[in-house]
Parts: C-alpha cells; structure tokens; sequence
C-alpha cells in the first residue's frame, strides 16, 4: 500500500489477491481497492486448521450501496464449507450475534493434535471443538470479527479494551503510517493503553490531534494514556507488529 502507483499494465495480469495472517485494518483496505481494484480475497486460520477457518470473498469487498461496507471489510468473512464455526463464552455455550468471546472451529481441516504433546491437545481440542485463542464476534449475516487475541486484550480499571479498536481509530490520521495498542502495568489501574506510531515520511502530529480524534471515535477509556513515536515499529518475518518486542523496548 505504500509502494507507490501501480498502474493498469501492472494490474493486467491480477485476478485474485488473496491476502491473511490477520485481519487487514479498514484504511489499508480502503488503500488497496483503490490500488488493485475488486481483486482482493481474504482467508483466515491458523496452523491448527490452515487457511480454511473464515473466507471474505470478493464480492463482499465491493461497496453495494447498503452503508456496510466498513463493518464487512473489518471482519475476516463467513465460516468456510468445511468448518462449523461458533463463538463461545467461558462455559464453551455458543454467544448470541454481537456477542464477544473466543472463536471455536471444528471440521475434517482441524489438526488431530500436537505432536508428542497429549495435555496441550486436550485443552486446544477439549469438547471436540479447536480454541482459536482469538475473541471475536459474529454479526446477524454470519460475518465474523476478530477483536484481538486474548493475550492481547487490555483490562484497565476492570474494563477490557480490545487493541484493535484503537488501532483502527489512529490509522484514520493521514500522518500515521502504522500504529499497535498494547497495555502496560500500572498500579493503581491493572494496566493502561500505550500506542506506538511510526508516521510517514515528513509528517508530524501532536498528541493531543491524536486525543482529539479519539475522543471522537471511541470512549474516552480506550483513548492511549502514552504515546510512543517510533521510526519503525519491529516486525517478525512475515511482517506482523509484534508487540511482545514492543512492550519489551519501552519497559
């Protein structure tokens, strides 16, 4: 998406993008539809059911006029054939529609196990059912959202705060270039919201902008206590944030 323009010749060949590892913020979709057109193809699952988990097809990238096309491109799509797929609370009872909590896959793709590790396949598997680790929710047309990992989530003054959420409003700012939300100890509040930012090249922006813009989007709870501007944020081999270095260099 920051690579500049890519024009029709370049495009010519393209048929499907088929994009995953995570969910793709709704700005940087945004981006890349206007980049490479109606080609983008996103799959979600994990190495326990590879790639098969959720699909959001390419007709469900484009804007049909009903006002939705945020909350689609925001999701990570609808259960794939060969999976059943529900969101569960801390009983394992499936949630109603909009409710949070982790997300449950079980199907012929899942895993039988890990190897040579009998205990971690009877908590992953227990039930008959794969625990993701993700919380998520599904809306009334099936459509599923990835809130955050559970390891990821915020609890600050009792309240859970889902990174990504945040991460979603900050990206809004033309000056961000890339942004991660993750939580710090803190005494008095269990943990409080700290952001790190890398802007683009030549941009500059204050944190009270960012405050501002905040305020507007999400409640004022979930708004960053901190802000750590960075050059780059560190990133593993595939690209992803990894916010476990992050928590580690601004400790």
């Amino acid at each position: 998406m920051n690579a500049g323009v890519i024009g029709d010749a370049e495009r010519a060949g393209l048929k499907t993008i088929i994009y995953g590892g995570g969910p793709m913020y709704v700005e940087d979709s945004h981006r890349a539809l206007e980049v490479f057109g109606q080609r983008l193809v996103q799959i979600y699952g994990q190495g326990e059911s590879p790639m098969t988990i959720t699909v959001l097809p390419r007709h469900l990238h484009a804007d049909s006029g009903d006002g939705a096309l945020d909350r689609r491109l925001g999701s990570v799509g609808h259960a794939q054939a060969v999976v059943s797929l529900r969101i569960a609370g801390g009983d394992d009872e499936p949630l109603p529609a909009g409710e949070i909590g982790e997300v449950l896959v079980r199907g012929d793709t899942v895993m039988n196990g890990y190897w040579n590790n009998p205990e971690a396949t009877a908590a992953a598997l227990r039930g008959g059912w794969l625990h993701t680790g993700d919380l998520g929710s599904l809306d009334e047309n099936g459509l599923l959202t990835l809130k955050d990992r559970s390891k990821d989530v915020i609890i600050s003054g009792g309240v859970n705060i889902y990174p990504r959420e945040v991460e979603e409003v900050l990206l809004q700012h033309q000056a961000v270039a890339e942004v991660a939300v993750f939580g710090r100890k803190h005494a008095d509040w269990g943990e409080i919201v700290v952001a790190a930012i890398s802007l683009h090249a030549g941009a500059t922006v204050g944190e009270r902008e960012l405050d501002a813009l905040c305020e507007a989007h999400i409640a004022r709870f979930k708004k960053p206590k901190q802000y750590l501007f960075l050059e780059a944020l560190p990133k593993n081999s595939y690209g992803k944030i990894l916010k476990t270095e992050l928590r580690r260099l601004t400790a």
